[in-house]
């Protein structure tokens, strides 16, 4: 009797281990399958970049040194500078063909969020906001705020809080247009002008400032010799870091790019092409002291 009783107790262990096991080997497959799920969601944007062969990336075409027209065609193999050379050396280095889509700073973050481009790259600062919204790549660009400004009495802005009252050019979602606004500037909009018209409007008084980054504002100013133009002398703020905007959760194109990118940095290539288009070397940060701005919301 003791043996059949030890023998049944025996049995209804190994019987319980195994509903055990079970259960484990399913939880594990479960976490397995969630898993995979979450990457498939991950990578799905990278999956369709693959598929379709081609990275589409949303630029403006306006900025000179960054994104511009290098001639009076405005073609795609006219289509160059900083961001659009340093899209095409990632695409290359991807394997990958590219187009560019030319839009509004306004509109590229939409577009990003529509499926209607893959990333953009137009000199976008990543922000604490936005990145609640998307993905980002590592920095290619470090750089800092300045201000184009008449020549001839510095728009009579010598302090940022002279800001308040001036009326600064600019698109209604970037940084520097709220730089101007939290100054009690009042900002007025454009759409994907060239920068001749917002440059020009400063010089003939329509507007007072223009708030943008030191390179694309030292080379827009100087496209233009015979406005009443200058770089403000004294005011340098707001360090700033540029790079490629992706869609949220699209981790596999993120990692990609900022692998591209990191290539880039140690063969020096992110060097050169900062030094051809701004004749410094744009990939490193900026030396010297850089005014902080207090109570920004970004």
């Amino acid at each position: 009797m003791k043996k059949v009783t030890l023998f049944l107790a025996f049995l209804m262990t190994v019987i319980i281990l195994s509903a055990c096991g079970d259960s484990g080997e399913e939880n594990k497959s479960e976490e397995s399958n969630e898993s995979t799920a979450e990457e498939s969601t991950s990578d799905e944007r990278w999956a369709e970049i693959q598929e379709a062969g081609e990275l589409v990336v949303g630029t403006s075409g306006t900025l000179i040194a960054a994104s511009y027209y290098d001639g009076e065609e405005e073609s795609e193999d006219q289509l160059t500078g900083y961001d659009v050379e340093i899209m095409r050396e990632i695409a290359k280095r991807l394997d990958l063909d590219i187009s560019f889509e030319i839009m509004s700073i306004d509109a590229m973050l939409p577009a990003i969020q529509s499926g209607r481009i893959d990333v953009a790259a137009n000199d976008i600062e990543p922000t604490e906001k936005r990145k609640e919204e998307f993905n980002f790549s590592e920095p290619y660009k470090y750089s800092y705020s300045t201000m184009a400004v008449r020549e001839s009495d510095n728009s009579g802005i010598e302090t940022l809080e002279d800001l308040e009252g001036k009326k600064a050019g600019g698109g209604a979602t970037t940084i520097y247009s709220q730089i101007a606004e939290h100054f009690g500037a009042e900002v007025v909009t454009y759409g994907n002008a060239p920068n001749e018209a917002y440059l020009s409007d400063v010089s003939n008084a329509r507007t007072d400032v223009v708030i943008n980054d030191y390179y694309l504002t030292k080379f827009g100013v100087g496209a233009f010799p015979d406005f009443d133009l200058h770089l403000h002398p004294t005011l340098k703020f707001h360090p700033t870091e540029q790079a490629v905007v992706i869609p949220k959760d699209a981790d596999q194109l993120t990692e990609n790019i900022n692998q591209a990118l990191t290539e880039m940095r140690e063969d020096g290539t992110l060097s050169e092409l900062a030094i051809k288009f701004y004749e410094e070397d744009a990939s490193e940060k900026p030396e010297g002291e850089i005014q902080e701005i207090e109570g920004l919301d970004l």
